[in-house]
């Protein structure tokens, strides 16, 4: 992390809701609706089912209890259906990442008060059994602003990116440049989406989760210094981390704690940006509410982009 990285400089010493502040800024949120053109919207979250690829072991399990689950009800005989799911619910699928949900060890194995989270919060501060304390998903305010897409696959002239490469700001402004946006002005709050290709093994899971591409730590340097992001997002289960790290066996995730631990920017993970790049939309209203999950690490859902 490199050093003390709270309290946090813009939103302070008490904040939990990270960069899902900027969202609360009026013009933040007019600047993203000011993108609708066509009103084409463009679902841009997987579907959820037990084969998907997931990290680990997590497992998505659904099950209809009865067929019907109840009824019939009434003279009007009405029969219903519920669903069980089973799961680590913010964590799989397209999935979104809380601010409680990495944070980084500074002291001994084991010393709960020196696990650090965003804002300096510690494991022994928030950690229980029915949820977090503090830093729940249900702190984070909705996602209404600019999105932009960055095609970096197609910046380096491939229909996908391999495990472990990264993406630095040389290929970031040749997508940019590609897509006619080398003069374009990122402002603070702006949601930016990377797309390296990786979607294209999302029916293979074996594949999927055996690494993946991701940007380079320069790249998360401009989304927090020069661009103030108010999210990032890719195609891939990390979204921004390569796996591994380049040339950087010590490197685990650090993306994911530079980003999320020191700065507070959220992110959105395993999103469908094929459809965009094929429509060469790369600018757009992006949409999303957290699920308020009370004690959550994070939460599922489909995000949209408006055009």
């Amino acid at each position: 992390m490199g050093s003390k990285w709270w309290p946090h400089p813009i939103w302070g010493a008490d904040d939990v809701a990270g960069s899902t502040n900027w969202f609360t800024k009026p013009d933040v949120v007019m600047r993203g609706i000011a993108q609708i053109k066509e009103g084409k919207v463009f679902k841009l979250g997987q579907e959820y089912y037990a084969t998907m690829p997931t990290f680990g072991n997590r497992k998505w399990v659904l099950r209809i209890p009865g067929s019907p689950t109840g009824g019939p009800f009434g003279s009007n005989k009405i029969v219903y259906h519920d669903e069980f799911v089973s799961t680590e619910i913010g964590q799989v699928g397209t999935q979104f990442d809380g601010l409680g949900h990495v944070g980084v060890q500074i002291g001994a194995d084991g010393d709960k008060a020196n696990m650090r989270y965003y804002n300096g919060h510690t494991e022994q501060e928030i950690a229980h059994s029915d949820g977090l304390k503090t830093l729940g998903v249900e702190k984070l305010h909705p996602i209404v602003g600019r999105g932009i897409l960055i095609d970096v696959a197609a910046a380096r002239g491939v229909e996908a990116m391999k495990a472990g490469e990264c993406a630095d700001m040389n290929d970031i402004r040749k997508a940019l440049e590609l897509q006619g946006m080398q003069d374009f002005e990122f402002l603070e709050g702006d949601i930016v989406l990377f797309r390296t290709g990786w979607e294209k093994y999302w029916t293979d899971p074996k594949q999927f989760n055996a690494g993946e591409p991701g940007i380079c730590l320069d790249v998360a340097r401009w989304l927090v210094t020069e661009v103030k992001a108010g999210g990032t997002g890719g195609d891939s289960w990390a979204a921004t981390d390569p796996v591994p790290y380049p040339g950087e066996e010590a490197c685990v995730f650090c993306v994911h704690n530079y980003l999320q631990t020191r700065n507070g920017i959220v992110n959105q993970e395993n999103l469908r940006l094929k459809q965009l790049a094929d429509a060469n939309v790369y600018v757009f209203a992006y949409m999303f509410t957290p699920m308020p999950i009370r004690g959550g690490t994070g939460s599922p859902g489909s995000p949209i982009a408006i055009h």
